[in-house]
C-alpha cells in the first residue's frame, strides 16, 4: 500500500533550482532515511512533498485536502522552539485534533492516544511539566510525542534526532522501526549516518540538485557514493549486530 509518492518533482527557490524531477514512492512498513549534505535539499523536498512550498510535479499528499493530509500524514519540522509556557500534556494532546471537532473535550481514546506517545518518548514524568522550561532534547522528545499521537500511516520527521543523547537517539529510532513492524511508515532527514546505516530500512541520497541514490543502505553508502556526494571515505560492515558505518578521514580536493 502506498502512503506518499512523487512523481517529477521540482523545486526552485528564485532562480535556483534545489531539487530535479524526483520520483519516489513509500509503501508501508518502512523507515526511510533522507541523507545528503547541507544544502542538499532535504528539507525543501520534504516540505514540498507536504505541498507546503511551491513546486513542479505530482505529490499524492499535496494534493489532499488539509484535513485528509492531517490524517494521513504527521509532520515534525526541524523547527523546536515552543512559545508559550502549554503544559507537555496539553503540547502532545495536539496531535489529536484532526480526530476533534473543536472544541469537543478529548475523549478516552485521546487520552489513551497521548499516554501511548509519551511512554514511547520516555516523558511520562513530564505530563505537567511546562515545555518552554524542558531541555532542548526533551522539547525534541515532546515534539515526537505529539506527531506520534496523531496516528497516522505516515510520519515525516526533519532531523528527529537532533540535540538528542545517544541512549534517546536509538530508543527514538527504535520507536520508529517499531511503528514500521506496525505496518506504519516513516520518512525522517537524518545526518548520523551510523543510525542511518542502523536503523533505516532504505536510504535516499540526495546531491547535486536530484536524487542521487535509493535503495538498502548498504548500497546507498557506497564508497563511490560517499566519496562524490559528502567527499568522505567511511568503513561499512555486516556483522551480527546488524551494519556498522563509521566515517574514517575527509578526502582532499
Amino acid at each position: 500500500m502506498s502512503l506518499l509518492s512523487i512523481h517529477q518533482l521540482s523545486v526552485s527557490l528564485g532562480a535556483q533550482r534545489i531539487i530535479s524531477n524526483a520520483d519516489l514512492t513509500i509503501d508501508a512498513g518502512e523507515v526511510v532515511g533522507l541523507i545528503g549534505p547541507n544544502g542538499a535539499g532535504k528539507t525543501t523536498l520534504m516540505r514540498a512533498m507536504l505541498g507546503l512550498i511551491p513546486f513542479s510535479g505530482q505529490s499524492s499528499l499535496a494534493s489532499l485536502t488539509e484535513s485528509a493530509r492531517a490524517r494521513a500524514v504527521a509532520w515534525m519540522p526541524q523547527e523546536r522552539h515552543i512559545a508559550w509556557p502549554i503544559e507537555v500534556q496539553a503540547l502532545v494532546m495536539l496531535g489529536r485534533l484532526p480526530y476533534r471537532a473543536w472544541p469537543a473535550a478529548p475523549t478516552e481514546a485521546d487520552w489513551q492516544a497521548v499516554q501511548a506517545a509519551m511512554q514511547q518518548v520516555d516523558l511520562v514524568g513530564f505530563a505537567a511539566r511546562r515545555a518552554t522550561e524542558l531541555s532542548v532534547g526533551e522539547r525534541t522528545r515532546a515534539l515526537i510525542a505529539r506527531a506520534l499521537a496523531q496516528q497516522t500511516p505516515l510520519l515525516m520527521a526533519d532531523e528527529p534526532i537532533a540535540g538528542l543523547d545517544p541512549a534517546h537517539q536509538m530508543s527514538t529510532m527504535q520507536t520508529f522501526v517499531d511503528l514500521a513492524h506496525q505496518g506504519n511508515s516513516v520518512l525522517l532527514s537524518i545526518h548520523d549516518l551510523g543510525l542511518a546505516a542502523r536503523y533505516c530500512t532504505r536510504l535516499i541520497l540526495l546531491g547535486e540538485q536530484r536524487m542521487v541514490a535509493d535503495g538498502l543502505p548498504a548500497e546507498v553508502l557506497s564508497a563511490q557514493n560517499l566519496a562524490k556526494i559528502f567527499g568522505i571515505e567511511a568503513h561499512l560492515e555486516n556483522t551480527a549486530n546488524g551494519l556498522i558505518f563509521q566515517p574514517l578521514r575527509v578526502l582532499g580536493p
